[in-house]
């Protein structure tokens, strides 16, 4: 097991002029947080970091992001070696347990995990009942809400270990139960229930189209796995504050997917689709648009290119990559956005603007690509990036809670008026 975070030096603050001393956490990388947890007690201010940018909420042994230096590592693993000898359920169990399993542990897991596989007919109902136009992620997100109903004894999931897991083992079940009910219900064609003698991907192929092909079951696995987990990203953090206050983790789950549904973090590799669609449309001039993204008076962008996190090549977009045209190749599939995608990363890496930038392509360049080629329609996109990063949520919320962390409550700096009186509705 790794060393825990230590306390190796100080840092001093001076205000109204008394000096106060606050300690330096350093984590495994040596990472240097300055721990202000007694700041306020002590001196009565607060930081102010608008959007949490430059503040460490929590500390967390999952996931090690070096983004200047493109690593990312799920307990001390790097994401090549998972993405290239591991399954997608090895990784949930990693996340979850903090080691690989055995060959003994990872069937046990899986048991578990074909077990509590099945959803009551009422979901089905419940889809049934919600408007034809409703988003797939508002569908995803009703029926995560609702599953409280189905399962009550998950209210007790923050307190009770046998029902915390079981909770695990029913959204890992059944996530993919929902994510291919919930395209066939936008299709307008019949529910094909699960078969628990499937593989884990290949039983959501075949839920979702009525057969699965053992190439493209590999590389959705794959893309399952470099989705899992990504740190205290938006969704992530939802996940641990919204559990903080000891909320069942249904209901946890069911806000971290409302955060990922923003265009701003799950919603990045369809506007990439929609972005190819529109070059493809306008003739698939690459050059052109490449031209357009460095012109800062042109409000094209380039999406898919950088990241909020890696200043370096995303890892995970090397990975993916190979995968595009297995699967395009697999499926007989001639896609012209291929080579539009492959004519702006190539004209992109060559470009010193672009370079210089650290605008490489991340992975929600690739999976779009891959999503469509599988016949997934661009508003489901995000419910995909919802089945790979729902271990890394449970992760996070299963780490926060057993860290008994507090409930969350940030502070502000108040910007309004001082105290009014009221004034009566006939003086104003």
């Amino acid at each position: 097991m790794p060393e825990p975070t230590k306390i190796s030096e100080t840092v001093s603050i001076n205000i109204d002029g008394q000096s106060y001393e606050l300690p330096v956490v350093t984590g495994t990388y040596e990472e240097k947080g300055i721990d202000i947890t007694k700041l306020r007690s002590q001196t009565k201010y607060v930081t102010l970091d608008t959007g949490y940018k430059n503040t460490g909420a929590t500390k967390s042994s999952i996931t090690y992001i070096d983004g200047e230096n493109g690593v990312l590592l799920h307990r001390g693993y790097p994401i090549e070696q998972l993405a290239e000898h591991a399954e997608f359920l090895e990784i949930c169990y990693l996340l979850f347990i903090g080691e690989l399993p055995n060959k003994e542990q990872l069937d046990n897991f899986k048991a578990e995990i074909k077990a509590h596989m099945g959803l009551p007919e009422n979901v089905k109902h419940i889809l049934n009942a919600l408007p034809d136009e409703t988003h797939p992620m508002g569908m995803l997100s009703t029926v995560l809400s609702a599953m409280t109903g189905f399962f009550p004894d998950s209210l007790d999931s923050w307190t009770d270990e046998k029902v915390r897991w079981a909770s695990i083992y029913r959204l890992l079940a059944n996530m993919p139960v929902l994510a291919a009910y919930i395209y066939r219900r936008q299709k307008k064609l019949d529910y094909i229930d699960p078969d628990p003698s499937l593989s884990y991907v290949g039983n959501f192929l075949n839920m979702t189209f009525g057969n699965q092909d053992e190439k493209v079951a590999e590389a959705l696995d794959t893309l399952l796995i470099l989705h899992a987990d990504h740190e205290q990203n938006c969704s992530a953090s939802t996940a641990r504050f919204v559990g903080s206050s000891h909320v069942n983790l249904f209901a946890a789950i069911a806000a971290a997917n409302n955060a990922l549904w923003g265009p701003l973090h799950g919603g990045a590799n369809q506007k990439v689709l929609e972005m190819l669609q529109g070059i493809q449309d306008d003739g698939g001039d690459v050059a052109k648009y490449i031209n357009k993204a460095k012109d800062k008076a042109d409000p094209f962008r380039l999406m898919g290119f950088g990241h909020r996190v890696y200043k370096n090549y995303d890892p995970r977009a090397k990975v993916i990559k190979k995968y595009v045209q297995v699967v395009l190749d697999q499926l007989n599939i001639d896609d012209p956005m291929v080579e539009i995608a492959k004519g702006l990363e190539n004209a992109a890496l060559e470009d010193e603007y672009f370079s210089s930038r650290k605008l490489f392509p991340n992975v929600d360049f690739y999976s779009g690509i891959i999503y469509r080629a599988l016949g997934i329609p661009v508003n489901m996109f995000t419910v995909m990036f919802a089945l790979g990063r729902l271990p890394g949520w449970m992760a996070q919320w299963k780490e926060m809670r057993e860290g008994k962390e507090p409930i969350g409550r940030p502070r502000q700096i108040y910007t309004g008026y001082t105290k009014r009186d009221y004034i009566d509705i006939e003086s104003r």
